[in-house]
């Protein structure tokens, strides 16, 4: 026979159940749509997009453009998925969700961004945040350089804002971009693509950890007290953080300075994980 079960422990177990759905507050979360590929260490792209959205309190959908075996030391392999299945997916989103911000990462191949482009251009019209994702930290390849252009001439002119760091500003612009004045050049000549707004990261720079924002007319910049160590995925969870701010309706001055402070606190509180690049741990944050 069962043993009779314990009155106290149920009575436990029910009244550490979990609290009761709140619609106001689930429907306060903007949907935020990242459109990258996959990191299975979790330290960047779709992984880091997905955590980033969900601490800062923004409901996360991902469509995601490649497949990579990655780690915290490098990349060793990259399965890119059809523009097809990538436009497919987009549509299986967009036609049932509020999507409120969108950010690209990862793209791959000319032809995908030609196909992301196409289907973004059609709507929602929503604001866009391009990080033109070229090298991993590790410095492999991960867009092929004959994709260079279509981000140029395609994304660029949808783009709310794109997020360069100092290899891919060099890249999109063909200019070196290694100090401040060519920083600002840099952000200069992107708006002449048809950029609405420009924040060229420096987080490679070997002094302070300066990035510029431009957006046409006034020139912004950010400092922050830099943290030793190399770091993976930090250019994902910065896009990622202003993409919530956006879908949240800040200005975007307040989103790139709020992202700026969160990508700082969440760096200084991530712990080595594995044997490379220390990987973003956003729970510090959390």
């Amino acid at each position: 026979m069962a043993p009779a079960r314990s009155p106290g422990v149920a009575a436990c177990l029910y009244r550490a159940a979990p609290r009761a759905y709140d619609p106001v507050a689930m429907d306060a979360a903007p949907v935020v749509l990242t459109i990258a590929g996959s990191d299975p260490s979790g330290g960047a792209g779709i992984q880091a997009d997905l955590k980033t959205f969900a601490t800062m309190g923004a409901f996360g959908a991902a469509v995601i453009t490649a497949l990579t075996a990655q780690n915290t030391r490098g990349v060793h392999g990259i399965e890119i998925v059809s523009p097809a299945f990538v436009v497919q997916q987009l549509d299986a989103v967009l036609d049932d969700l509020d999507v409120r911000a969108i950010k690209t990462g990862m793209l791959g191949r000319a032809v995908l961004v030609e196909a992301v482009a196409d289907r973004l251009a059609a709507g929602p019209g929503v604001r866009l945040v391009v990080d033109p994702v070229l090298v991993a930290t590790a410095g492999q390849s991960l867009t092929e350089s004959q994709a260079v252009d279509p981000i140029r001439r395609r994304l660029l002119p949808l783009a709310a804002l794109v997020t360069p760091n100092l290899a891919e500003a060099e890249a999109l612009t063909g200019r070196r971009v290694s100090t401040g004045p060519e920083m600002r050049d840099a952000a200069r000549a992107l708006i002449d693509l048809g950029a609405r707004a420009v924040l060229v990261k420096g987080g490679h720079l070997p002094d302070a950890a300066l990035d510029v924002l431009y957006d046409g007319v006034t020139f912004h910049e950010l400092t922050a007290t830099r943290t030793p160590g190399v770091f993976h995925g930090t250019g994902c969870t910065l896009s990622a953080a202003i993409a919530v701010g956006l879908a949240r309706g800040a200005t975007l001055d307040e989103a790139v300075v709020q992202a700026k402070r969160y990508v700082t606190d969440v760096i200084a509180g991530s712990p080595a994980r594995g044997r490379g690049a220390r990987p973003l741990d956003n729970r510090s944050r959390g």
